[in-house]
Protein backbone atom coordinates (compact mmCIF):
# COMPACT_ATOMS: atom_id res chain seq x y z
CA UNK A 1 0.00 0.00 0.00
CA UNK A 2 2.85 2.33 0.66
CA UNK A 3 6.31 2.33 -0.86
CA UNK A 4 9.03 0.57 1.07
CA UNK A 5 11.19 3.48 2.50
CA UNK A 6 8.14 5.26 3.63
CA UNK A 7 6.28 2.15 5.30
CA UNK A 8 9.87 1.87 7.08
CA UNK A 9 9.58 5.22 8.32
CA UNK A 10 5.76 4.84 9.38
CA UNK A 11 6.99 1.10 11.39
CA UNK A 12 9.67 3.42 12.91
CA UNK A 13 7.41 6.46 14.32
CA UNK A 14 4.88 3.88 15.19
CA UNK A 15 6.96 1.82 17.88
CA UNK A 16 8.09 4.75 19.11
CA UNK A 17 6.30 6.64 22.71
CA UNK A 18 4.86 10.26 22.69
CA UNK A 19 8.05 11.51 23.81
CA UNK A 20 10.53 10.25 21.48
CA UNK A 21 8.46 10.51 18.19
CA UNK A 22 8.40 14.27 18.66
CA UNK A 23 12.19 14.01 19.78
CA UNK A 24 12.68 11.89 16.00
CA UNK A 25 10.18 14.32 14.45
CA UNK A 26 12.56 17.20 15.38
CA UNK A 27 15.84 15.05 14.06
CA UNK A 28 14.20 14.83 10.92
CA UNK A 29 13.81 18.10 10.36
CA UNK A 30 17.28 19.49 11.64
CA UNK A 31 18.09 16.98 8.66
CA UNK A 32 15.26 19.19 5.81
CA UNK A 33 18.76 20.65 4.20
CA UNK A 34 19.78 17.47 2.91
CA UNK A 35 16.65 17.73 1.00
CA UNK A 36 17.62 20.53 -1.29
CA UNK A 37 18.55 19.95 -4.38
CA UNK A 38 22.24 19.41 -5.94
CA UNK A 39 24.23 21.77 -8.15
CA UNK A 40 24.90 19.00 -10.34
CA UNK A 41 20.89 17.59 -10.52
CA UNK A 42 18.31 18.37 -13.32
CA UNK A 43 14.34 18.45 -12.82
CA UNK A 44 11.39 17.52 -14.73
CA UNK A 45 9.57 20.39 -13.39
CA UNK A 46 10.22 22.61 -9.98
CA UNK A 47 7.02 25.03 -8.13
CA UNK A 48 8.63 27.27 -6.17
CA UNK A 49 5.93 29.28 -4.21
CA UNK A 50 4.35 30.51 -1.07
CA UNK A 51 1.07 29.47 0.01
CA UNK A 52 -1.66 31.20 2.04
CA UNK A 53 -1.48 28.06 4.69
CA UNK A 54 2.07 27.94 4.76
CA UNK A 55 4.65 30.78 6.83
CA UNK A 56 7.00 31.03 3.95
CA UNK A 57 7.93 29.51 0.21
CA UNK A 58 8.72 26.25 -0.45
CA UNK A 59 9.93 24.69 -3.51
CA UNK A 60 8.95 21.57 -4.64
CA UNK A 61 11.70 20.22 -7.89
CA UNK A 62 11.16 16.90 -9.11
CA UNK A 63 12.77 14.66 -11.40
CA UNK A 64 11.86 11.55 -13.20
CA UNK A 65 13.99 8.82 -14.03
CA UNK A 66 14.38 6.59 -17.09
CA UNK A 67 12.51 4.09 -15.17
CA UNK A 68 9.87 6.06 -14.28
CA UNK A 69 10.96 6.58 -10.81
CA UNK A 70 10.50 9.61 -9.09
CA UNK A 71 13.08 11.70 -6.79
CA UNK A 72 11.76 14.74 -5.11
CA UNK A 73 13.79 17.52 -3.67
CA UNK A 74 12.32 20.53 -1.87
CA UNK A 75 13.75 23.45 -0.58
CA UNK A 76 12.34 25.93 2.35
CA UNK A 77 12.30 29.59 3.71
CA UNK A 78 13.81 30.18 6.94
CA UNK A 79 9.39 30.67 8.13
CA UNK A 80 8.79 26.91 7.67
CA UNK A 81 8.07 25.58 10.80
CA UNK A 82 9.35 22.21 12.00
CA UNK A 83 6.83 20.33 11.86
CA UNK A 84 6.55 21.05 7.94
CA UNK A 85 10.49 20.88 7.78
CA UNK A 86 9.67 17.24 9.53
CA UNK A 87 7.03 16.42 6.37
CA UNK A 88 9.73 17.28 4.38
CA UNK A 89 12.69 14.99 5.37
CA UNK A 90 10.57 12.32 5.77
CA UNK A 91 8.63 12.54 3.07
CA UNK A 92 11.35 13.09 0.56
CA UNK A 93 13.01 10.10 1.81
CA UNK A 94 9.90 8.25 2.11
CA UNK A 95 9.00 8.35 -1.66
CA UNK A 96 12.50 8.61 -3.15
CA UNK A 97 11.99 5.90 -5.99
CA UNK A 98 8.30 5.33 -5.73
CA UNK A 99 6.22 6.68 -9.29
CA UNK A 100 4.17 9.68 -9.99
CA UNK A 101 1.26 7.69 -10.49
CA UNK A 102 1.51 5.63 -6.88
CA UNK A 103 2.50 9.29 -5.43
CA UNK A 104 -0.43 10.59 -6.55
CA UNK A 105 -2.67 7.31 -5.34
CA UNK A 106 -1.14 7.55 -1.33
CA UNK A 107 -3.43 7.65 1.02
CA UNK A 108 -2.83 10.48 3.42
CA UNK A 109 -3.45 8.27 6.42
CA UNK A 110 -0.62 6.98 7.23
CA UNK A 111 0.56 11.19 8.49
CA UNK A 112 -1.12 10.84 11.87
CA UNK A 113 0.80 7.00 11.94
CA UNK A 114 4.04 9.28 11.49
CA UNK A 115 3.18 12.51 12.89
CA UNK A 116 0.53 11.32 16.38
CA UNK A 117 -2.80 12.38 16.15
CA UNK A 118 -2.77 14.87 18.65
CA UNK A 119 0.07 17.15 16.47
CA UNK A 120 -2.34 16.25 13.46
CA UNK A 121 -5.10 18.13 15.50
CA UNK A 122 -3.36 21.00 16.45
CA UNK A 123 -1.75 21.58 13.11
CA UNK A 124 -3.76 19.97 10.45
CA UNK A 125 -2.85 22.15 7.89
CA UNK A 126 1.06 22.44 8.19
CA UNK A 127 0.98 18.26 8.28
CA UNK A 128 -0.59 17.69 4.89
CA UNK A 129 0.82 20.49 3.15
CA UNK A 130 3.97 19.20 1.76
CA UNK A 131 1.97 16.20 1.30
CA UNK A 132 -0.45 18.18 -0.92
CA UNK A 133 2.40 20.05 -2.84
CA UNK A 134 4.09 17.30 -3.99
CA UNK A 135 0.77 15.15 -5.26
CA UNK A 136 0.52 18.07 -6.94
CA UNK A 137 3.73 18.13 -9.28
CA UNK A 138 3.36 14.29 -9.63
CA UNK A 139 0.15 15.09 -11.07
CA UNK A 140 0.99 18.10 -13.30
CA UNK A 141 4.29 16.01 -14.93
CA UNK A 142 1.59 12.91 -15.68
CA UNK A 143 -0.82 15.44 -17.58
CA UNK A 144 2.15 15.80 -19.09
CA UNK A 145 3.10 12.79 -20.20
CA UNK A 146 -0.61 11.59 -21.11
CA UNK A 147 -0.48 15.09 -23.48
CA UNK A 148 2.49 14.46 -25.10
CA UNK A 149 1.56 10.52 -25.66
CA UNK A 150 -1.62 12.03 -27.86
CA UNK A 151 -0.20 14.32 -29.46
Amino acid sequence: MYPTKLNQIINLFESLPQDERRETLVSYADNAKKQEPRETEKFDLVDVRKDDECTDTVGVYLQVDENGKAHIRMTLGPEVQTLTRSMTAILCKGLDGATPQEILNLPSDFVTRIVGTELVRLRSQTVYYILTRIKSICKVWLDRQRMAAVA
